[in-house]
């Protein structure tokens, strides 16, 4: 593995306009890969709309990664049917770390940088990188890929544990 740069907290908070898997509905659940990590939210039964908020933590390193997402729908008998994918490319977050640190940030709520939709992403809309607090904050909605429909919610946060305390 690279260098070591943190700790990476990915809170799935939801989906919306899923598409139906079973009957009527689907039982979705979201597994999120960063490298050879891996984690799972819990299974919301009967849902086309779910809220998670499930916080689901990786080790960070050099060199950055993506971050991807595979959204299932649960089923009992067979194999999960899939729900679609979407990726996120880490680098802006990582970016906006690092400018936080030159221009120093602890308190208040200051935007660092924006990203916008494009064919590299899977971006639904404008996504803002923030410093609040002292800690970098990325809100996205990802368009959810080779599927008819579908958008996941994260709010990301990247936790740096190499910097010197403070004192």
């Amino acid at each position: 593995m690279g260098e070591p740069l943190g700790l990476l907290k990915v809170m799935v908070v939801q989906g919306k306009r899923l598409v139906i898997r079973d009957f009527k509905s689907s039982d979705p659940y979201v597994i999120v890969k960063l490298g050879s990590q891996m984690a799972k939210t819990k299974v919301i039964n009967s849902c086309l709309n779910p809220v998670w908020n499930e916080e689901l933590s990786f080790s960070f390193t050099e060199p950055v990664g993506v971050l991807n997402l595979e959204v299932y729908d649960k089923d009992r008998f067979k194999a999960d049917d899939k729900m679609g994918h979407a990726h996120l490319s880490l680098q802006p977050i990582v970016s906006a770390a690092r400018l936080r640190q030159i221009l120093g940030f602890s308190s208040g709520e200051t935007t660092l940088r924006k990203i916008v939709p494009g064919s590299d992403n899977c971006l639904a809309g404008e996504s803002s990188i923030s410093c609040v607090n002292g800690e970098v904050v990325q809100s996205v909605w990802l368009r959810l890929c080779s599927v008819e429909s579908g958008e996941i919610e994260l709010s990301i946060k990247l936790i740096d544990t190499t910097a010197a305390p403070s004192g």
